[in-house]
């Protein structure tokens, strides 16, 4: 009879401590937002410059919904042509608001260098947008 009560206290004891590790203390972490690519849809900025000048460039790009901010601007490899992206963040919650507009973002650009260069911005998964510009 012993061995019955001590084996169904220590039962209960068990099932106890399982209960009380179970509870969810995450309830008030918010998870991580997500990042994505976003593709470019224009390039405004000057056509020349001088060696040692920052131009700066309004690139005009879409993102999925409304809550979507920008990130960073990353480098990418479409086939062999180097270009640039422009990531954008989305926040974990559900986003209310589902029509998204074109958001801007500047993009700065210096050469030590004379020559012609161009800033090429993904546009789609397969080609660039290009503004050339001449630096003298």
């Amino acid at each position: 009879m012993k061995s019955f009560r001590l084996k169904t206290a220590l039962v209960v004891l068990f099932l106890s401590i399982g209960f009380v590790s179970c509870s969810s203390d995450d309830k008030d972490q918010v998870p991580a937002p997500t990042t994505k690519a976003a593709l470019v849809t224009e390039i405004k900025g000057p056509a020349t410059g001088k060696v040692n000048d920052e131009l700066s460039y309004d690139v005009t790009y879409t993102v999925d919904n409304a809550c979507a901010e920008f990130d960073k601007i990353s480098e990418v490899t479409i086939g062999s042509v180097k270009g640039l992206q422009v990531i954008a963040k989305y926040p974990s919650e559900v986003c209310t608001q589902q029509v998204p507009e074109p958001k801007k973002t500047v993009y700065k650009f210096k050469s030590t260098t004379k020559g012609t260069f161009e800033i090429k911005f993904k546009k789609s998964e397969t080609e660039f947008l290009t503004q050339k510009v001449v630096i003298e």
